[in-house]
């Protein structure tokens, strides 16, 4: 199969081949230079996303997938997760968590993660800083430390 994509004046052109000959995915992007497309699709294709388990308020372990987590932040020594209308507690630390999610999730502060492709919103805060909106109302700011690496992945 062969297609072509158009972003903005830009055209890539994509080939997939299906053959049972392929046991694993396997991609080869052809690019004149890492542009910051280009550096996303890698991130993308390159993650292997897994589950999460977290505690409900009842005690039940439940498994959520990457993609329904919106946030994870630390309050008060508590890992919470957020998805579009819950919160759940998790026994692990944030930087266990985040190794576990993969690209698809940037950490934006000393105690928050949040889901790329949950964003609604970005605000100028104070002293710097960017005040970010989920999709699911969730809020929270992108520090200083964490900002230029925000940034470059906006393409500001």
């Amino acid at each position: 199969m062969i297609a072509s994509s158009k972003k903005g004046a830009h055209f890539m052109k994509v080939n997939v081949d299906i053959s049972p000959q392929y046991k694993d995915p396997y991609a080869v992007i052809y690019a004149e230079r890492v542009t910051p497309d280009i550096q996303r699709m890698i991130d993308m294709l390159g993650s292997y996303d897994s589950p999460i388990t977290a505690l409900q308020s009842n005690g039940d372990i439940v498994i959520l997938q990457p993609a329904e987590i919106y946030m994870v932040r630390v309050e008060n020594t508590e890992t919470i997760i957020y998805t579009e209308r819950k919160q759940y507690r998790s026994r692990k630390r944030l930087y266990e968590i985040g190794e576990q999610l993969g690209n698809q999730f940037m950490q934006i502060s000393k105690s928050t993660l949040i889901n790329l492709s949950c964003m609604d919103s970005i605000e100028p805060g104070f002293s710097g800083t960017l005040l970010l909106k989920l999709k699911n109302g969730c809020k929270d700011y992108v520090s200083r430390k964490y900002l230029s690496e925000f940034k470059k992945y906006l393409g500001l």
